[in-house]
């Protein structure tokens, strides 16, 4: 579609000069275009072309993409889909995606943006669970990563910590960083494996959240002392996706998250969830551009606040939400 080109080249381009404007524009096209978002708003009493400002947009419940194919066009015109982890017997997320190339360099660009070439890294991916399951949009971006680090170190690790730690070990005094991206229970369990993990002025460890009922739950200020102390490193690294968003967000330290250009935050009150939150805390409304091809507009099961210098911490899930592979940390 002659949309989703031009929506891609302006992401892709970061051609985003008006958020606000661009964000009302994309609204009432998935308004008309997305089948399940039209009807949502519509059980809303909303009238599309009456909403003049983001905070008049419906924010479609992320559970939908657990139900329906949460799409702005035939489905017949998209690549495929990816799929939320979950847990064993739990109904996964589907989010369709019209182009993979597009899912892929973008997160590229936000990465690089945050932390420079790809190229200076040899990126080492810890991700059992996701790995041993298709249709991770993780891993696939893991996978691009690797491949465009040009390096014969990167590449992914499963269970064998043994491997994973000789190479970091050859690569300590090396000129390039080292990306470990992890997700978190797996980060967990190298620490506590028993193994000396060599100390690295180079070494980037980046969680991705999740423990997919592998551990007992800990807050991240726990898990994140734990995994600096295991790697004596200053500060661990977090980025903030899911399945239903094809943008990521990184933090460099505490937890605290710098959101790309492309995506925007919205808290919602927590007993209301039609209304925003009137303090810098409350559920996480997600505006991302990036879902140009099925919806821009979700609202999350997570819950956040912004600090004072306008960053946003993610503190955890609602009350009995289903347990999802990102982002379980509870302060």
């Amino acid at each position: 579609m002659e949309y989703f080109k031009s929506f891609k080249q302006d992401i892709l381009q970061g051609n985003i000069q008006n958020f606000e404007k661009k964000a009302l524009e994309l609204f009432r096209f998935q308004a008309v275009h997305n089948a399940v978002y039209a009807a949502y708003i519509r059980a809303r009493g909303v009238e599309p072309f009456d909403v003049s400002k983001l905070e008049e947009i419906p924010f479609l419940p992320i559970r939908f993409f657990k139900d329906f194919p949460v799409v702005s066009a035939d489905l017949n015109q998209f690549e495929g889909y990816y799929s939320s982890s979950g847990t064993t017997g739990a109904i996964t997320s589907r989010h369709y995606f019209w182009s993979e190339s597009f899912y892929l360099e973008h997160a590229l660009n936000l990465f690089e943006k945050e932390y420079g070439h790809i190229k200076d890294f040899h990126v080492l991916a810890l991700l059992p669970a996701y790995l041993e399951r298709k249709g991770s949009s993780l891993v696939s971006m893991a996978d691009f990563f690797i491949k465009k680090s040009e390096s014969p170190y990167s590449g992914f690790y499963l269970y064998n910590h043994k491997d994973l730690i000789n190479v970091l070990d050859q690569l300590k005094d090396e000129s390039k960083k080292v990306l470990l991206i992890g997700v978190t229970f797996a980060l967990l369990d190298l620490s506590e494996s028993g193994l000396s993990i060599p100390a690295m002025n180079n070494l980037v460890v980046m969680e991705t959240g999740g423990m997919k009922g592998r551990r007992k739950e800990m807050i991240r200020e726990e898990v994140h002392d734990q995994l600096k102390t295991a790697f004596q490193l200053e500060n661990i690294h977090s980025e903030y996706g899911m399945t239903e968003l094809l943008s990521q967000a990184y933090s460099k330290s505490e937890g605290k998250y710098n959101l790309p250009f492309s995506m925007r935050v919205m808290l919602r009150d927590t007993n209301d969830p039609f209304a925003f939150s009137k303090r810098k805390q409350g559920g996480i409304n997600v505006i991302d551009l990036a879902n140009f091809h099925s919806c821009a507009f979700i609202e999350t099961q997570d819950l956040g606040k912004f600090d004072e210098l306008g960053q946003l911490e993610v503190l955890g899930r609602f009350d009995n939400s289903e347990i999802r592979g990102c982002n379980l940390m509870v302060n």
